[in-house]
């Protein structure tokens, strides 16, 4: 069966920003159209950049002026990471004064290392303590200069501020210790190329960016690989077989990868020109630990499922998923415990190991990913309920129906909604 995975949040938060930067009208074709992508499209749209919805919301079009935001705006970022990451960054190339905030769990995630970053750019910015959100930037425009960055906690910070590079006023060359998701800084610096603005990678791995002008342009958003990972992971435990159109071995999303891990299994795995399909082939194999610290979005799938298996999972590398819309690692372990699954943690891992999930109620702590993960394996494990099953609304608003279409045969355990 075939399966439409809407669009990309990364790709779609991170070119809508490139659009409002570029010099002209750009048109984004499937973008997302989620609380994470509106509430950013929304602080845009008050940064007085024009945004234009056409019917069905199957495109964006955004009219930018080729420079940053002018006259201050109060920025609400909701529960949005990538709002409070990029925003502030454009936002002082400009001038005037601008007021950011956002959820409480917005709030307690932390901003540091990006404040820090600007301040020594010449930024003026007031932060809560702890250095962030409630902040405030006071923008007079920036000058470049070259900065070590600490990416160990995301790598949003490097792309926040190289998204805003070329609105500086001399070159910025970025280095960053201890990187973190490194695909997703490659999707950023592979859309900047798009609108016309490449960085210059240096012998040490420094990235530098020239002043210039984004070029405004057209861009098809694909679907979004982490969302399309719990579809992947349905078929392998189900004994099904999901085509996602649109994601091919071309993709500019990390998050695709999911699927050799779900190889590791025994899923068998496709990834053609256009499309990747994932059948499931049996009962799931174990017995191997697997670092997913560069596609950690989608450790939490992984994990889910991992009672289904033959022998223990170690999944580690994902320390920096406690600062996430959770603590990740505890709420998937809480969770799983709560099943009745023997769960093992450390810092920057967790261990499953195999079991049969009684039915409980799963907490999702407002976090989408938590919810869409566990509803995986509520299809092989009758009885789990989601305390929150609307907060896939963050990414995917029609994603319980859109399960339920895909799995017919196992709708009846999918947690009701």
């Amino acid at each position: 069966m075939k399966v439409t995975v809407p669009g990309s949040k990364s790709i779609t938060n991170r070119a809508l920003l490139l659009a409002a930067a570029a010099d002209g009208r750009s048109t984004l074709h499937a973008p997302l159209v989620s609380d994470d992508t509106v509430a950013f499209r929304d602080a845009l749209t008050g940064l007085g950049t024009t945004i234009t919805a056409g019917p069905g919301d199957a495109t964006w079009e955004v009219t930018g002026t080729g420079r940053g935001p002018a006259g201050g705006h109060r920025v609400r970022c909701a529960d949005a990471g990538t709002a409070a990451r990029f925003l502030p960054p454009f936002a002082a190339t400009g001038t005037g004064s601008y007021a950011f905030d956002g959820s409480d769990r917005l709030r307690a995630r932390p901003l540091r290392p990006l404040t820090d970053a600007l301040r020594a750019l010449g930024a003026r910015i007031t932060t809560a303590p702890g250095g962030g959100l409630p902040l405030t930037v006071d923008a007079a425009g920036l000058d470049g200069g070259e900065l070590t960055l600490d990416g160990s906690l995301s790598s949003q910070y490097l792309s926040g501020l190289l998204l805003a590079a070329p609105l500086l006023r001399t070159p910025l060359t970025l280095r960053t210790a201890g990187l973190v998701s490194r695909p997703y800084l490659d999707l950023t610096l592979a859309l900047m190329r798009h609108f016309g603005v490449p960085a210059e990678t240096g012998p040490d791995g420094a990235l530098t960016v020239r002043p210039g002008r984004y070029r405004a342009t057209d861009l098809h958003i694909e679907p979004d690989a982490s969302t399309a990972s719990y579809f992947f992971a349905a078929a392998a435990v189900t004994g099904s077989r999901i085509t996602v159109p649109g994601l091919g071995r071309h993709s500019l999303q990390g998050d695709l990868r999911f699927v050799t891990a779900l190889r590791r299994t025994g899923a068998a795995v496709e990834i053609g020109e256009h499309a990747t399909t994932v059948t499931g082939t049996g009962p799931l194999r174990g017995g191997f630990a697997l670092d997913m610290g560069d596609i950690s979005d989608t450790f939490m799938t992984l994990a889910a499922i991992a009672p289904l298996a033959d022998a223990p999972l170690t999944l580690h590398g994902i320390g920096h998923a406690r600062l996430k819309e959770s603590d990740r690692i505890d709420a998937v372990a809480g969770n799983l415990r709560a099943l009745g699954i023997t769960v093992e943690t450390g810092p920057d891992r967790i261990t499953v190991h195999p079991g049969t999930p009684r039915p409980a109620t799963v907490a999702c702590h407002r976090d989408h990913r938590i919810a869409m993960a566990f509803s995986v394996l509520a299809l092989r494990a009758p009885g789990i309920t989601l305390d929150d099953p609307g907060c896939v609304s963050k990414t995917f608003p029609g994603f319980h129906t859109a399960l339920r279409r895909c799995f017919p045969a196992h709708a009846a355990h999918a947690p009701a909604v």
